[in-house]
């Protein structure tokens, strides 16, 4: 649906006028933890599984499908036998400390710039769905302006950090086209850090080139703007499309994650610590060859993770199993000092319902008490990644800010005066007319807008809504709010030529040679 058909009355302009000056919409900065977090494993446990990782590496392999890749381990000193390549472990611990442990991501408005790494993390909406469910809840193919509305509703939600890029897949644009569109969005609907389609190498190479044009590339040399995804093929493959995809970024020194695509107990040991130790080689050769590529350059330590049912063979989302991988790989990254990538906020089931719910919920304690950086997928998820919910889109975001809130510490400012306020009221008495709580009332404790704590009385009264009506009706408030973060016309105009010449370029026959 057009945002432009959402609300159309008469006094809609003084409605959203008077809803903008009570809605702040203001991003939060990036998620400094101020807790401590869960270390599963002991250090001899930690060095168990580098020491496991790195015989793997040595006497296993890895499969680099890729002729540049195979030659430029060559010229490193690796062992290359064929298209598969023994890294010594010494070799691959010296490549991987190169990496920065931290970097500031740089958005197009230089107040949603963000610290990483270290103990900064970062909310990400989810990308890739073939589907979606609509403001309508109908679930149903995605077009260009779905995906704009994920990117306005990106753009308005406090706790999402980035507007991503293919939150859902624009089927009403040519596949071989659709990197272009779907960049401009990212960049055109939010001013926010965003995420760049890896799609191929020569995908990539485009959104380099439109990067280069909203910020400048000797400004990019220097400061990361946009991240890339590099996906491994499980067990042990990297190939051509994305290594080469990596490189694009990496001429730039743009941040890529390095991503092991992993179904535990498919494409992994049936076993939480040894799919562990397969993950992190896979994930360590991908981090070594980025230093390869180009020294320094940012890269950060990914996975998909999911397990699989032994009974259907189907990914499943939520399991005691993820959770403590992520804690493991939290360990991992942290052993060597880089940032690292997750997935957040992952649902299994049809519609968003309790499964929907408990498989998110169980997923993001697990991934913010890991310490991930990266924080991908935060919003919208559902099917096993199938679709994207424009409901549990916003109550997702929402969750993200209370995980942000309880992170981010014990907030001990004002103790004293809290503490004259027992003082004050004494046995028996109550504390909600007291100066101290008028005072720090709307901030001592998060009160979720898009949960219903009413008694069912007032429930009932007012209509009996269940939470995917309200966050329905959330995402049409914040369609019709939402105001565009115009872009300097020159640079639109500068955006929208190249994307004319790239698609009078690409035929639209060779969709099967440019997306895969």
């Amino acid at each position: 649906m057009s945002v432009e058909a959402i609300g159309k009355t008469r006094r809609g302009r003084g409605v959203r006028k008077a809803i903008r000056q009570t809605r702040d919409i203001t991003m939060l900065p990036a998620l400094k933890r101020g807790i401590p977090l869960i270390n599963p494993m002991s250090m001899e446990q930690v060095e168990q599984i580098d020491a496991a990782s790195m015989d793997i590496l040595e006497d296993v392999g890895v499969v680099f499908r890729d002729p540049i890749a195979l030659e430029d381990w060559k010229k490193a000193g690796a062992d290359v036998r064929g298209e598969k390549v023994h890294l010594d472990r010494s070799l691959v611990h010296e490549l991987v400390k190169m990496i920065p442990s931290s970097f500031t991501f740089t958005a197009r408005n230089p107040a949603n710039n963000l610290p990483f790494g270290n103990d900064h993390s970062i909310f990400v909406p989810m990308t890739g769905a073939p589907y979606l469910r609509d403001i309508d809840d109908v679930r149903r193919n995605p077009t260009l302006e779905d995906l704009a509305n994920f990117h306005r509703l990106s753009h308005m939600l406090p706790a999402m950090h980035s507007s991503a890029h293919h939150i859902v897949e624009p089927y009403d644009h040519p596949i071989s086209h659709r990197h272009l569109r779907i960049t401009y969005s990212s960049m055109k609907y939010s001013d926010k850090t965003f995420m760049g389609m890896t799609t191929s190498p020569k995908n990539a190479e485009d959104v380099m080139e439109m990067c280069t044009i909203l910020f400048g590339k000797n400004f990019m040399m220097n400061n990361p703007v946009v991240t890339g995804n590099c996906n491994g093929n499980s067990p042990l493959v990297w190939d051509e499309t994305m290594l080469g995809a990596l490189r694009a970024f990496a001429k730039y020194n743009q941040p890529i994650l390095c991503s092991p695509f992993v179904l535990g107990g498919a494409n992994t040991p049936a076993g939480v610590a040894p799919t562990v130790a397969q993950l992190n080689a896979e994930a360590l050769s991908c981090l070594a060859y980025s230093q390869i590529v180009k020294k320094g350059t940012p890269a950060i330590y990914g996975h998909y993770l999911a397990t699989v049912s032994m009974k259907s063979g189907a990914p499943m989302a939520g399991t005691p199993e993820i959770s403590l991988m992520n804690m493991m790989i939290g360990q991992m990254a942290r052993f060597y000092d880089v940032p690292w990538r997750t997935s957040n906020t992952l649902g299994g089931a049809k519609t968003f319902d309790a499964q929907a719910g408990y498989e998110s919920a169980s997923t993001m304690m697990a991934v913010l008490m890991s310490g991930a950086n990266y924080i991908w997928h935060s919003a919208g998820w559902n099917e096993a990644g199938m679709h994207c919910s424009m409901a549990k889109f916003v109550v997702d975001a929402e969750q993200c800010a209370m995980g942000y809130r309880m992170m981010s510490g014990i907030n001990w400012d004002g103790f004293d005066e809290a503490l004259q306020a027992v003082r004050d009221v004494g046995p028996g008495g109550h504390y909600l007319g007291h100066p101290h709580t008028l005072e720090n009332f709307q901030d001592a404790f998060f009160m979720p807008e898009l949960f219903d704590n009413n008694s069912i009385e007032q429930w009932q009264a007012d209509g009996s809504v269940e939470i995917n009506e309200r966050a329905l009706q959330r995402v049409r408030d914040l369609l019709k709010e939402y105001e565009e973060p115009k872009l300097d016309p020159s640079t639109n105009e500068e955006l929208l030529d190249y994307i004319a010449r790239r698609e009078r370029e690409i035929p639209i026959a060779d969709a099967l040679n440019q997306d895969h």
